[in-house]
This record gives structure tokens, sequence and C-alpha cells, in this order.
């Protein structure tokens, strides 16, 4: 890769300027669009695996400081939310990192620019890209410039759907819902799975995710809705 620029507009929606523009267009590359042979090389996938570090390293930090009363569990159920790759995902639009993508051509074709899979690795992604090029303190401020709307409401975060499920099934004196995959669909590099959550005498509850963690907490979230437990959040 040649150390041309090419995302300047990106760079000033991110407030952050690379010396190494190279790591931000690796950040921005899916490894559906390099030869398997160069794909731990010239895709984003090692710099997710860093970019996921250091945004909960960040975002526990915030949470910390800001947060002065909360108790472990407050602070860990407020990280999970701004670290999951929803959260991840909207702050990829808020960015339109999805016109930015670099992606291969079947990827393209089915959407992967919008996936929320993708849109949080490649988050991940790029802050990690600025931790290399810039330090911890530089990928610090562009976090915080990114999450500071969102940790303003981290206090307000619900439970986890899959204990509170458990739980008020517990309540009702029912067995525990008994989760089950219904589909797999997509390639392997982003594969969507289908999941059931099941209860005696209520309606199945399907939900689908880019993994099967995810689906099965969104199929919880579902049944709480539904049944009244939770309000639906906009």
């Amino acid at each position: 890769m040649s150390k041309k620029r090419g995302h300047e507009k990106l760079e000033a929606r991110l407030g952050y300027r690379f010396a190494d523009p190279d790591l931000l267009t690796r950040a921005l590359t899916h490894s559906s669009a390099i030869s398997p042979g160069k794909r731990v090389e010239n895709s984003y996938q090692r710099l997710e695996f860093l970019g996921d570090r250091v945004l909960g390293l960040v975002v526990a930090d915030l949470l910390y400081r800001r947060m002065p009363k909360a108790n472990e569990g407050e602070l860990s159920r407020s990280l999970n939310s701004l670290v999951r790759k929803e959260t991840c995902a909207a702050v990829a639009r808020q960015l339109d990192l999805g016109s930015e993508m670099h992606l291969g051509e079947s990827e393209a074709r089915t959407g992967g620019a919008n996936k929320d899979a993708i849109l949080g690795d490649i988050t991940e992604a790029v802050i990690g890209a600025i931790f290399c090029d810039g330090g911890l303190g530089k990928a610090y401020e562009v976090v915080e410039r990114l999450f500071v709307e969102l940790i303003g409401h981290a206090g307000n975060v619900r439970a986890d759907p899959k204990t509170t499920l458990q739980e008020w099934a517990q309540g009702k004196g029912l067995e525990p819902p008994v989760y089950a995959e219904v589909e797999r669909t997509g390639p392997d590099h982003a594969p969507e799975f289908t999941i059931a959550v099941q209860l005696k005498d209520f309606p199945v509850t399907t939900a689908t995710g880019p993994s099967k963690k995810l689906a099965e907490h969104k199929a919880a979230e579902a049944f709480l809705i539904r049944e009244k437990v939770w309000r639906e959040t906009l």
C-alpha cells in the first residue's frame, strides 16, 4: 500500500489526521476485498482486535470518572452496552464509515456496508489504527468525542436481557428459557444466526444477529418487550 491520502473527509469527521494514512486504509478494508493469503496483514482484522481493547479501556475509564456512585455491576452493564457491536455500528453510521469501506464484490452486493457486525468491527479497527498512529492519548480523545453522548446516558442501561428473562421466569415458577438455533445464513466470515427462545405456555420468540450470543440477547429482549416486562426503546 502506498501512503497516499484518500480519506480526508473522514479524518475531518474523526477529528484526527493520520501521520500514516495506510493505517486508516487498512482499518477500512474488509477481508472479502483481500486475497486469502494477504488478509492478515492487509485487512482490518488485527486492528479490530487492538481497537476493541483500546475502546474497552477508554470507555471503562470514562465511566469510572463520570459515574462515581456506580457499583461494579452498574459500571459493567454500562460498559457492555457501550462497546457492543450495535453501539459501535451506530457510531460508524454517524461517521458514514459505510461509504468509506473497501469490500469484496459479493459482500458489497449483499449490503455489507450496512451490516451492524461489519460496521462495529470497522469502528474498532479505526480506533486501533488511531492508537497505532498517535498513541493512547489521541485514541482517548477520539473515543471520548465519539461516545460522549452515549456515555451521558450510560446510567440508564438495562440489565442483561437473558438474565432478566431467566429471573422473570423463575419468579413465575417456570423452567428456565431454552434457546435454539433456527437458521444460519451468510458466508463464513459474516454469518447471521436466527435464534428462538422458548418458555412454557408462551409463544416462541425469534431474533437474528451476527453471533449466537447476540441473537440470544435480542430474542430475550424481544420476549421481554412483547410480554410488557420492558418498554420498547427508541
